[in-house]
C-alpha cells in the first residue's frame, strides 16, 4: 500500500473526501516528524511507537574494494510495533 492507496482507504472508511483524507494524513505525518525532530517519542497505544536514537560513528567496509571507510554518526528513527498490531499480523 502506498500513500495514495492509504488516502483512498481513509476516505472510504471515514466517509470523507480524498482531499480531506490527504490533509489529515499529511497533518499526522508532519506532527510525527516535528515531535521526533524535538527528540520526543510518539506513541499510539496498541499500534506502536516511534523514537529517535543516536547511532555512533563507526568504521565500515566498502564491499566492492574491501577498503575501510568512516561512517558518520547520525540520528535514526526506530519503530516498535504495539501488541495489537503484532497480534493482528501473527
Amino acid at each position: 500500500m502506498n500513500k495514495s492507496d492509504l488516502i483512498d482507504a481513509m476516505a472510504a472508511d471515514a466517509g470523507i473526501t480524498k482531499a480531506a483524507a490527504k490533509k489529515a494524513l499529511e497533518s499526522f505525518l508532519g506532527n510525527v516528524e516535528k515531535s521526533l525532530k524535538k527528540g520526543n517519542r510518539v506513541s499510539l497505544v496498541g499500534f506502536g511507537s516511534w523514537s529517535v536514537s543516536r547511532r555512533a560513528a563507526r568504521d565500515g567496509r566498502n564491499p566492492q574494494t574491501g577498503k575501510t571507510i568512516k561512517i558518520a554518526a547520525k540520528n535514526v528513527v526506530k519503530f516498535k510495533a504495539g501488541s495489537d498490531l503484532s497480534d493482528a499480523v501473527n
